[in-house]
C-alpha cells in the first residue's frame, strides 16, 4: 500500500497542477463551513442575551404576575399577560413578612412626556421603590436612589439615566433640577450608572419615580408587577407557597396571580434558541452537500481530463485500489484545506458581528466548529466516491491510447 505521505504529496501536486479548479472547490467548500459557523455563532450570541439580560434582574428572582396562567411560569408570555384581578400596594406590603425575602420592589410602567426647559422626550417611566436599585444590581452614578420611604409615600423625586440627562440637560447640571413627567413635576435626585440593562431597558434611557407618585401619574391603583428577590435558590418553593396562600387570602380565595420563576423563563428561552441554532445551522450544513456535489461534478471532469496520467500509474503497476486511494486523499485533502479556510472566515464573520453589535455574545459554540469540518470531510468524501471509483477501473491500455 502507498505510504500515506506521498499521497498526500500526490495529491498536492495534483492540486496544485490546476489552481482555477482547486480554489472553486475551496470556495464551495469555505463558504458552507464559513455559513454553518456564522449562523450558529448569531443563535448562540442570541440565547447568551437573554440569559444575560434575565441575569441582570437579579439572582434568585420571582415575579408575581396578574392573572392565573396554567404554565405556572413556563411560559415567558406571561410577563406580558392581560390582568385578571389587579394586584395592589397593600399586596405588595404583605408579601413582605417572609422572613427568607430578601428584597421586594412593587412595580409600575407606563409612557409619558419628560420635559425640562422646552427639551422634551416621550420614554417609558418605571414606578418602584428604594429596594429595585439592590435587586437589579444598578449603582448610582451620581446622588442618590429613590428614599427609602413607605410605599404610599408619592415623593415627587425622579432618578435618571444619562441619556436623558445629556438630552434634557446638555451642559447644564441635572442635580436638583425640577423636570415635568406627564403633567406632574419631579425633582432630579440621582443619575443612573450607564453599565446594564433590564428586558431591553437600557439603564441609560431610565426614568424612575417612587410607585405611588407613578400610580398617580397613570391614574391607577393597581401595580404592573412585583419583583421579589428570595435569599437562596433552595427558599424559592417555600417563598412561592406562601405568595400563592398569601394572595389568594387577600383575593377572597382566588388564586388570580402567576409566579414567574427565573430558571422557568432561561430554560423556556434556552429551548427555543438551541432549536433555532440547530435549524439554521442544519440549514447552514446544506450548502456543505452542494458543495460535495460540486467536487463531484469537477472531480470527474477532473478524471477525464487524466485518463493518461492514470493509465500511465496502472500500466506502472499501480493497482484499482491505490488509484482509487490517490483520488480520495485528494478529495480529503481539498475538503479540508477548504473547511480550515470556511472555518477561519466563520470565527472572522463572528468576531464582525460582536463588533458591529456589542451587546451580542455571537461566539459560534465548539460543536458547530467540529461537526461543520466533519460534515464537509464526510460529504466530499463520499460525492468523491463516483469519480474515484471511475478512475481506479480504467484500463491502463485504453486510458494511454485516449491521450
Amino acid at each position: 500500500m502507498l505510504a500515506l505521505k506521498d499521497a498526500i504529496t500526490f495529491a498536492w501536486q495534483a492540486l496544485r497542477a490546476n489552481i482555477s479548479r482547486t480554489l472553486l472547490m475551496l470556495l464551495a467548500t469555505g463558504i458552507g463551513v464559513a455559513s454553518v459557523v456564522i449562523l450558529t455563532s448569531l443563535g448562540e450570541g442570541a440565547r447568551r442575551y437573554v440569559s444575560n439580560e434575565f441575569s441582570s434582574l437579579g439572582t434568585n428572582l420571582l415575579i408575581v404576575v396578574p392573572g392565573k396562567n396554567d404554565t405556572a411560569g413556563a411560559n415567558p408570555m406571561t410577563m406580558f399577560g392581560v390582568a385578571e384581578r389587579d394586584l395592589t400596594i397593600d399586596d405588595a406590603r404583605a408579601l413582605m413578612q417572609h422572613p427568607k425575602i430578601s428584597y421586594l420592589a412593587p412595580f409600575n410602567f407606563g409612557t409619558a412626556d419628560v420635559t425640562w426647559r422646552g427639551h422634551k422626550r416621550e420614554t417609558p417611566i418605571q414606578g418602584s421603590t428604594a429596594a429595585l436599585l439592590k435587586l437589579r444590581k444598578w449603582k448610582i452614578k451620581q446622588g442618590k436612589f429613590l428614599p427609602d420611604t413607605d410605599m404610599d409615600q408619592a415623593n415627587p423625586v425622579v432618578v435618571i439615566g444619562s441619556n436623558i440627562r445629556d438630552e434634557l440637560f446638555g451642559a447644564h447640571a441635572a442635580m436638583g433640577q425640577w423636570i415635568r413627567i406627564g403633567d406632574r413635576r419631579f425633582r432630579v435626585i440621582g443619575i443612573l450608572s450607564d453599565e446594564g440593562q433590564s428586558m431591553g431597558l437600557s439603564v441609560k434611557d431610565a426614568v424612575i419615580i417612587p410607585v405611588a407618585a407613578a400610580q398617580a401619574l397613570f391614574n391607577t391603583s393597581s401595580l404592573f408587577r412585583i419583583f421579589l428577590e428570595v435569599k437562596t435558590h433552595e427558599a424559592i418553593p417555600e417563598v412561592t407557597s406562601f405568595i400563592i396562600r398569601t394572595i389568594k387570602a387577600r383575593h377572597q380565595g382566588k388564586e388570580d396571580i402567576t409566579i414567574v420563576t427565573q430558571d422557568a423563563i432561561l430554560t423556556t428561552f434556552n429551548t427555543i434558541l438551541n432549536s433555532l441554532t440547530y435549524a439554521v445551522g442544519g440549514i447552514a450544513a446544506i450548502s456543505l452537500l452542494v458543495a460535495g456535489i460540486l467536487i463531484m461534478n469537477v472531480m470527474l471532469v477532473a478524471v477525464s481530463q487524466r485518463t493518461h496520467e492514470i493509465g500511465l500509474l496502472k500500466s506502472l503497476g499501480a493497482s484499482s485500489r491505490i488509484v482509487l486511494y490517490l483520488i480520495l486523499i485528494e478529495a480529503a485533502l481539498l475538503t479540508l484545506l477548504g473547511a480550515f479556510a470556511g472555518l477561519l472566515v466563520g470565527h472572522l464573520g463572528s468576531w464582525g458581528i460582536r463588533l458591529a453589535f456589542p451587546v451580542l455574545p455571537a461566539y459560534p459554540p465548539l460543536w458547530a466548529s467540529i461537526a461543520s469540518v466533519l460534515v464537509a470531510l464526510v460529504s466530499g468524501m463520499l460525492f468523491s466516491l463516483l469519480p474515484a471509483r471511475k478512475a481506479s477501473r480504467l484500463d491502463p491500455v485504453i486510458a494511454l491510447a485516449r491521450h
